[in-house]
């Protein structure tokens, strides 16, 4: 649990560092998956920053993923809005207000509850047909982030979170089915590719909702993207569990800590500019 919540404070702090990047990037032709306006992200050093506390961040997932339920490792992903929400209001000059401050107690608050219930990380084993159907999942991500080009912004921008929330979860599912990591069994296992093409995606996908729509609304379908759906693979397929008689008190701490990420979906958003004075 203390490395998913690393995990989450390097992912709280990149999304700060990446949102002002990619609006300050030059916009391209609006579609939903821009691989142009990703290379233009990266020729700013805010952006390549974010990527480096993105890279602590995984590698903090992925011992996470591999010693506690993927459920509690989604929830602790999500509070990273709380993070996000501290660092902007320091680094960029937005005041919280009372109601903010408490959506991020209500997110620890969360957090503790689902450490308190959660269990060992389930011993499924895990078949093939869900390594191809994360893979899958994750060609699904840049489908979705195609068609989201056509809609109006407020609806692209929640579509292309989701889409990037859904690509993330892919990559938490992809962690706990790769048995080894020789690099043979890496080649031969579908969710190697899946891991890949899902991270990928949703990388595109973030970077085009955070640029061209609501922050909010992108942070929002980010959230539910990324801790629902892998919540109920890890229970259902993979057999994730929690401590004795607690199930309750687990599904009461990660519906209070994705309810007050929710409520923290503006920061990802960089302060809006001041215009200096007539003359």
């Amino acid at each position: 649990m203390v490395c998913a919540l690393a995990s989450a404070v390097c992912f709280g702090t990149a999304s700060v560092f990446q949102a002002v990047a990619a609006r300050a990037a030059e916009p391209g032709t609006g579609s939903g998956v821009d691989p142009a306006l990703l290379v233009r992200a990266l020729r700013q050093w805010r952006y390549l920053a974010g990527l480096g506390l993105d890279s602590v961040g995984f590698v903090f997932q992925i011992i996470a993923l591999r010693s506690i339920p993927i459920y509690a490792v989604g929830a602790a992903l999500a509070a990273s809005l709380a993070v996000t929400a501290v660092v902007a209001a320091r680094l960029l000059r937005i005041r919280l207000s009372g109601t903010e401050w408490g959506a991020v107690g209500v997110v620890c608050l969360g957090l503790g509850l689902l450490a308190l219930a959660s269990g060992e990380e389930g011993s499924r084993p895990a078949t093939t047909a869900l390594k191809w159907t994360m893979l899958g999942a994750a060609a699904a991500v840049l489908l979705v982030g195609t068609a989201a080009g056509r809609l109006p912004d407020r609806s692209r921008a929640l579509v292309l979170g989701l889409g990037a929330g859904t690509g993330f979860g892919v990559v938490e599912v992809a962690v706990r089915l790769i048995d080894g990591f020789a690099p043979g069994a890496l080649v031969a296992n579908p969710a190697t590719y899946a891991l890949l093409l899902g991270g990928g995606a949703a990388f595109l996908l973030l970077t085009s909702a955070l640029q061209r729509g609501s922050v909010t609304a992108a942070t929002a379908g980010l959230v539910l993207g990324e801790t629902v759906g892998p919540a109920v693979v890890g229970v259902v397929w993979l057999g994730d569990r929690t401590r004795e008689g607690l199930g309750w008190l687990a599904v009461l701490g990660f519906a209070v800590a994705v309810a007050g990420a929710l409520a923290l979906g503006r920061f990802g958003e960089p302060a809006p500019a001041v215009e200096p004075p007539a003359g």
